[in-house]
């Protein structure tokens, strides 16, 4: 889960893209980049951090340029150092910078090919920097002379041709302009946008429209799967499909958790379908227990307030705000490691104790992945005087590692993974726990836009989209496992 955006305009874009980055900052708190075409230079400055502290005053003055790209980076297995902060860049062909959201599940085999077929050399444990180097293999086998967007669709349709997972991509290519790619499924998202100045045609390309609204500029449309964009240094639009056949599934956690709710992706207010999402859950606490007894439902904040907000409507009781959040500490949901996750929640958590004295209190979270969290809120509602506390998920229950690019643990650390709902609900502390049912979660999303009939909800059923080598899911345990990343930090 990383953010990106690119922008071709008729002035300078730094500050622009900025600003865009500083509203994808949802999507990843470990690092930041951007980098720009300044005539036949690439200007390009990153480093980890939030997009605040990677650059000052100094570092956007160097940036000059009338197109650049900008990447906010969540890092999944594997891209965990300073040297992984994106844009990537090659000097060959034309000099490549590269930004990425997303992760490849043949990363190793393509490492492989890299170094035995195409003599390219992958630096780091990165799958954007095999993706960049994929493409820059598969454009350098173009014509050399005059680079047409003929060209570089062939490029992009090669790279669909040998990647597998999901993946969506900017890139400047200097001397001829920025390209934008998304993988056939269609999982990452990535949104098209035009402005219209008194200098022309402008164009930009984000992980969610909100980046596109902070700019003003009118979304025209998601990227298709397998669409490629190239938009020429000039401002001319090219667009084709590179790859066909394969079935659109977009990531359903975005709907859920990694979208912000002012966003639109594949045509759903991730909004609407937030409140959707309580609709149904009131629907099935209904039928489960017509006489449920709830005094107040308490959101977790912040991704949860939509969904409980309508949750609570439809059961006809009192919406309360019962925590109040430090909004200057990171979501838990990132952070490296078990310990660090367990000494934020109370950093970043306090109740209101009236909201829970001697009430049956109802509390609403998006989902539940390890559980750690949920557990510990559940605690200091008990510690706040709440006489009984029930949790809802908004998401059926996290039962699987996801492989498309969010950092979800192993197996072994998903509280869900392998248990019935009575045995989490023991575990969590709850008095009643209530999931989502993967049927309702799936038409909360899709009553927005009827035309999507399929979703990567691989985290919730275990069906992956792309089909995984078989050692792949063993691979990921490995790398994803709180003691695993604890070594390489010590390392």
């Amino acid at each position: 889960m990383c953010g990106i955006i690119g922008v071709v305009g008729t002035t300078e874009v730094a500050s622009g893209l900025y600003d865009g980055l500083t509203v994808l900052q949802h999507r990843g708190q470990d690092a930041a980049g951007i980098a720009t075409v300044d005539g036949a230079r690439l200007r390009l400055h990153k480093g980890n951090g939030l997009v605040r502290d990677v650059f000052n005053q100094h570092a956007m003055n160097r940036l000059r340029g009338r197109i650049g790209i900008g990447h906010c980076r969540y890092p999944t297995a594997g891209s965990e150092g300073a040297e992984e902060a994106q844009p990537f860049y090659v000097n060959s062909p034309y000099g490549i910078a590269f930004a990425h959201n997303g992760n490849l599940v043949n990363t190793e085999a393509l490492r492989k090919e890299m170094f035995e077929d195409d003599r390219r050399h992958i630096n780091t444990d990165s799958d954007s920097e095999v993706l960049l180097n994929v493409l820059a293999h598969e454009l350098q086998i173009q014509e050399r002379m005059a680079l047409t967007p003929d060209h570089i669709f062939k490029a992009v349709a090669a790279v669909h041709a040998r990647a597998r997972g999901g993946y969506a991509c900017i890139a400047l290519l200097l001397g001829y302009g920025l390209l934008a790619f998304r993988d056939p499924n269609g999982i990452r998202p990535l949104v098209l946008g035009e402005r219209v100045t008194g200098e022309g045609h402008e164009y930009a390309v984000a992980s969610e429209s909100v980046a596109l609204d902070v700019l003003g500029f009118k979304r025209l449309r998601d990227v298709a799967p397998g669409e490629a964009v190239f938009i020429t240094d000039d401002g001319k639009l090219h667009t084709r499909h590179c790859a066909d056949g394969a079935t659109h599934a977009p990531c359903i956690f975005e709907y859920v958790y990694l979208a912000r709710p002012d966003s639109m992706i594949e045509n759903v207010s991730v909004y609407k379908a937030r409140l959707r999402m309580g609709q149904k859950l009131a629907e099935k606490i209904l039928r489960e227990r017509p006489d449920h007894g709830i005094d107040a439902v308490i959101p977790i904040p912040d991704t949860a307030r939509t969904a409980a907000s309508a949750l609570a409507e439809a059961l006809g009781v009192p919406f309360r705000e019962g925590f109040v959040k430090n909004r200057y500490v990171g979501r838990t949901f990132i952070m490296p490691g078990q310990g660090d996750r367990v000494k934020s929640v109370r950093r970043k958590l306090n109740p209101v104790e009236l909201e829970f004295r001697k009430k049956n209190v109802l509390l609403v979270d998006d989902s539940i992945v390890r559980g750690t969290t949920s557990r510990q809120i559940i605690q200091m509602a008990r510690d706040a005087g709440a006489r009984q506390v029930y949790f809802a998920s908004a998401a059926p229950p996290v039962r699987y590692p996801n492989v498309y690019g969010i950092d979800m643990p192993s197996a072994g650390e998903l509280v869900a993974a392998g248990k019935t709902e009575a045995e989490v609900q023991q575990m969590l502390g709850a008095d009643w726990l209530i999931y989502q049912d993967l049927k309702d979660l799936v038409w909360a999303v899709q009553d927005g836009n009827e035309s999507l009939k399929q979703f990567d909800a691989s985290c919730f059923d275990g069906e992956y989209i792309t089909g995984l080598d078989r050692h792949y899911l063993e691979q990921i345990e490995m790398l994803r496992s709180d003691d695993a990343k604890a070594a390489r930090r010590t390392a």
